[in-house]
């Protein structure tokens, strides 16, 4: 049986920390950060991912793709409250699969981890039909950054 980890690689290399600070429109009325936002937090990662690593959902269009978002998964261990600041490492998951995988952390000022999560995005073409095969651009960057010979 092949597990998870034998298809999917985390690559130290493709890691993005994203600072942010906690706003007052983040949180509920009990001043702690609602639970719905860390998405946001996942989603600005991506962001930081894509424009150091030259994969910005810019690129991605430019190529005439979209890259929707078909699952996430968050779990909270504590909570950001109004006026913390804290990190998001944003990692990219390899795989041979046409589609992008990212794992997240999210951590306080004290750089106790926060909340873990990860998302899976795949690719669309102009369409809107599933793309089953690398598209050539991500082939391309996936060389680029050493994940394909």
């Amino acid at each position: 049986m092949i597990k998870r980890k034998d298809l999917f690689k985390e690559i130290a290399e493709l890691t993005v920390r994203q600072p942010f600070q906690v706003r007052f429109n983040e949180t509920d009325a009990l001043g702690i950060v609602w639970h719905g936002n860390y998405i946001t937090y996942f989603e600005d990662g991506r962001e930081a991912f894509g424009r150091k690593h030259g994969i910005s959902y810019l690129d991605v269009q430019h190529h005439g793709f979209t890259t929707p978002i078909v699952k996430t998964v968050c779990e909270h261990k504590i909570s950001l409250k109004y006026g913390d600041t804290g990190y998001i490492e944003t990692v990219f998951i390899d795989t041979p699969a046409a589609k992008m995988i990212f794992k997240f952390n999210i951590y306080n000022q004290h750089g106790q981890l926060v909340c873990t999560g990860e998302s899976t995005q795949v690719f669309l073409d102009k369409n809107g039909e599933l793309v089953l095969n690398l598209p050539e651009f991500f082939a391309v960057w996936k060389q680029k950054v050493g994940l394909l010979k």
